[in-house]
């Protein structure tokens, strides 16, 4: 990141990208944080799920949003709101781009260590983002000491999805996936999606009150800001937030709607494989 931002470069918007709908709690985060920031966020619809995909395809998907976000809306700085994306291609685009590139895996690693008492953190998330181990990597980092239990968790993004935030199968579903993590003596809970904020209800419930939940998309967010901060401050004034998908489906405003708790007044679809 360059030491100061321009008059010009601050006002340029904030580019958010996730596979799906997920990153958009990402972005309703980001608005509370700095909420003069202009932002525009792609979700990779087309070709979700990204946490079943290999890395060198991940890798190529993300440079491709990436060549988009830069040529097309010209961001100063990005935020890859996915977590297999944050953890296959990370490393990759920043060395490739000239515009700083944060991920979602540090800033929840960072605040998984700084609030766990027994030093034993518990980590969801999705098949990808649990194999590639990037969140035991970085919370060991941090402290060398701590216990990392992880678990995957494929049926959360569909619930989530379908808009089951609570209920019985939703329940059964995730006490079934919290169960090892619960056994193995957990006090802090990592939310290793963007997906999962929505579900925290539930989670808490069956987690318990003696157990933290740390939510990615808010660690990530303050980390943006704090960012921002550092390299000529943020924006004010009249916001605008752009949104862009690759594929739009029927219903994708009602779930928008959902992360967000807002509606999504227009919705630009794009041929992301032309970049």
């Amino acid at each position: 990141m360059k030491p100061t931002l321009s008059r010009v470069q601050s006002r340029r918007p904030v580019g958010i990208f996730d596979s799906g709908l997920g990153g958009l709690t990402v972005v309703k985060a980001v608005q509370k944080q700095v909420p003069g920031e202009n932002l525009v966020y792609f979700g990779d619809t087309a070709r979700i799920p990204y946490g079943s995909k290999s890395k060198d395809t991940i890798i190529h998907y993300t440079r491709q949003i990436i060549r988009f976000l830069v040529k097309k809306e010209k961001v100063k700085v990005l935020v890859v709101a996915c977590n297999t994306s944050s953890a296959w291609a990370l490393k990759e685009v920043r060395r490739e781009f000239d515009i700083p590139i944060l991920g979602v895996i540090n800033p929840g690693a960072q605040a998984a260590v700084e609030v766990t008492r027994n030093g034993r953190v518990g980590v969801i998330g999705t098949e990808g983002t649990i194999t590639s181990g990037a969140y035991p990597d970085a919370i060991h980092a941090l402290n060398p000491r701590a216990k990392v239990f992880t678990q995957a968790c494929p049926l959360f993004v569909p619930l989530v999805e379908e808009g089951k935030l609570s209920g019985s199968v939703t329940e059964t579903v995730a006490r079934e996936y919290l169960r090892p993590l619960l056994r193995s003596g957990v006090d802090t809970l990592l939310l290793g999606c963007t997906h999962y904020p929505l579900l925290k209800p539930v989670l808490k419930k069956i987690a318990g009150p003696r157990v933290r939940i740390v939510d990615s998309a808010e660690e990530t967010a303050k980390n943006l800001r704090l960012n921002l901060e550092s390299y000529g401050g943020t924006a004010s004034g009249r916001v605008t937030a752009t949104f862009y998908v690759s594929d739009l489906s029927r219903k994708f405003k009602e779930h928008a709607q959902r992360f967000l708790g807002r509606a999504i007044p227009k919705v630009e679809k794009i041929f992301i494989e032309k970049y």
